[in-house]
Parts: C-alpha cells; sequence; structure tokens
C-alpha cells in the first residue's frame, strides 16, 4: 500500500507526537524532537497542526515533518522506516513538487536524520548540504552536579520573567506572555519544564525550556538563552547544567542539544556544562 500525505488537524496531533517519542534513541541522529514541535505551540494549537505533515502506511505513522516556515521543513522518521526506498520516493516527490503542498517553489530546506535514504535521494536530486550545524549531548546515567546558581521552576505566575528573558536574548524574538501560556497548554509540555537563573542581585539572567520525551529516551534544550545584558558570566553554562539535571528528575536518559557551529559562543558554553560534541549535521538546501 502507498504511503500517504496528511495534515493532521488538531485532532491528530496526539498520533503525532506520540510517535516522535517513541523514535526518540539514544546513539540515533537527532531528527525531530516532540520538544520541537511543543516549542512551536507557542502560537497555539491550530497552527501547530497547520504546520505538521505525517506520512502513514495502513494507518502507521512512518514519518512526521514540522513546517518552521513555508521553506524549512524538519523531518524524523521511524528507525526501521529510515530505508524504506518507498517512503523516501514520497518523502522527496512531496517536498519537491510544489503542488503537493508541502514545500512551495523557490529556496527550501530540509531536516532530516543523518544516513536516511532520503538523505541519499535529495542529493541525487541536486539539493546541496547546507550551513553545519553541532548536536551535543550529555550522558545522564550519572547524578548532575549542583549548577551553583539559584534556578526556578517557571510557572503561569512567572511566565512574564520567562519571556521577558527570552526576548532579552534572541533579538528577533517574539515570545509573549501569551505564547508561554500557549505553549504550556500544549500536549508535549506534560513533560516539560521552563527554567530561569538568577544572579546574586536576583536579576533573571538566563533561561531554557527542557523537554522529555519519555523514562529512557533522550530529552532536548529548546531553547536556551541568556539575557544580552549579562552575558559572559557563566550564566549560560549554569543554566545548560540545571536543564541537564531536570531532564535527569524527568526520567530523560539524555540531554541533547543542536546548536549551529558558527556559534562558536554556544558550543563552548554546552560543552562547558559537560556536554560532548557529536559529528556535524547538515540540512539540504534547494536554491531557487
Amino acid at each position: 500500500m502507498a504511503c500517504v500525505l496528511a495534515t493532521p488537524g488538531v485532532g491528530g496531533l496526539t498520533k503525532a507526537v506520540s510517535a516522535l517519542r517513541a523514535w526518540q534513541h539514544d546513539g540515533a541522529p537527532m531528527q525531530l524532537h516532540p520538544g520541537d514541535v511543543g516549542w512551536f505551540w507557542r502560537f497555539g494549537a491550530a497552527v501547530t497542526a497547520a504546520a505538521v505533515r505525517t506520512w502513514s502506511r495502513d494507518g502507521q505513522v512512518l514519518a512526521v515533518g514540522l513546517l518552521d516556515s513555508p521553506d524549512v521543513l524538519r523531518l524524523a522518521i521511524a528507525p526501521d522506516a529510515q530505508q524504506d526506498a518507498d517512503l523516501a520516493r514520497r518523502l522527496v516527490a512531496d517536498m519537491t513538487e510544489p503542488d503537493r503542498g508541502v514545500l512551495g517553489q523557490g529556496k527550501a530546506y530540509v531536516e532530516a536524520p543523518t544516513g536516511a535514504l532520503v538523505q541519499e535521494l535529495l542529493s541525487e536530486g541536486g539539493w546541496q548540504s547546507d550551513e553545519p550545524w553541532t548536536p551535543l549531548r550529555r550522558d545522564l546515567t550519572e547524578l548532575v552536579p549542583d549548577p551553583q546558581a539559584r534556578i526556578e521552576v517557571i510557572g503561569p505566575e512567572l511566565a512574564p520573567v520567562r519571556s521577558a528573558v527570552q526576548r532579552a536574548s534572541f533579538d528577533k524574538s517574539t515570545f509573549t506572555d501569551e505564547r508561554w501560556h500557549a505553549m504550556a497548554a500544549g500536549l508535549p509540555y506534560a513533560d516539560a519544564r521552563c527554567l530561569v537563573g538568577y544572579d546574586g542581585q536576583g536579576n533573571a539572567v538566563a533561561a531554557v525550556t527542557v523537554w522529555s520525551a519519555g523514562p529512557g529516551k533522550p530529552g532536548l534544550l529548546e531553547p536556551m538563552g541568556v539575557h544580552r545584558e549579562h552575558r559572559g558570566h557563566g550564566y549560560g553554562t549554569a543554566i545548560s547544567v540545571a536543564a541537564a539535571a531536570a531532564l535527569q528528575q524527568l526520567g530523560s536518559s539524555s540531554a541533547n542539544v543542536c546548536t549551529p557551529s558558527s556559534n562558536v559562543g554556544a558550543v563552548a558554553t554546552y560543552k562547558s556544562a559537560g556536554f560532548l560534541r557529536l559529528p556535524e549535521v547538515r540540512d539540504r538546501r534547494r536554491d531557487g
């Protein structure tokens, strides 16, 4: 039976997120995580559903995609389907033909698991390798040390603090209190935590959101930021250690993050927090 492309709608997000949870395994190439969908949920359930794509065969979901923007598709594929030729050909067709409703014409980007057959087919179709990203991982089998900083778990009453640090950490951030509440109401946030770090004067200086995929599964940091007026004092390291500790408490087997290799400061911060740098990965790019 042929693979079927679908936009699941709000009612179908549970099945899509459940598939993403099941596919996370330590040692496997990083791919779309339920936390990525959870962070996107800040735009609301309806917008999130409209950005999700699923590919199924006989009712079984084999791949899940998230359109981070109209020309950027982030893709996860079931581990036992990453070399499935029929699925790979269908994925490429749906991503390259504009009438399929996945990616439009012109420049486009696809993030897919390293080593999956779809990567090879995209390359054969003329898609180039884009700029490198660096995945980093911290094993959580041993107790994570104290971050040596004041860290608070953020609930609804402190949403304005969390959103303010986000905006102060990323120049183009549109994160608001309302978007925090939308994110926190989302399905993936049931296994997530928002943390804020403070300096000795009580200023909120760093923030992170961590996402568990369930006990024994890799967890994700997305996003982590340090207030632009408080950088260079180790707060990024402290909040990253706190993030690993929070994921350990949630039962995660490891803490994972991925950042552009060009962001050498971020890579250094995660390494100082005990994260191991893994081989670089690259998206596929189609030039317009």
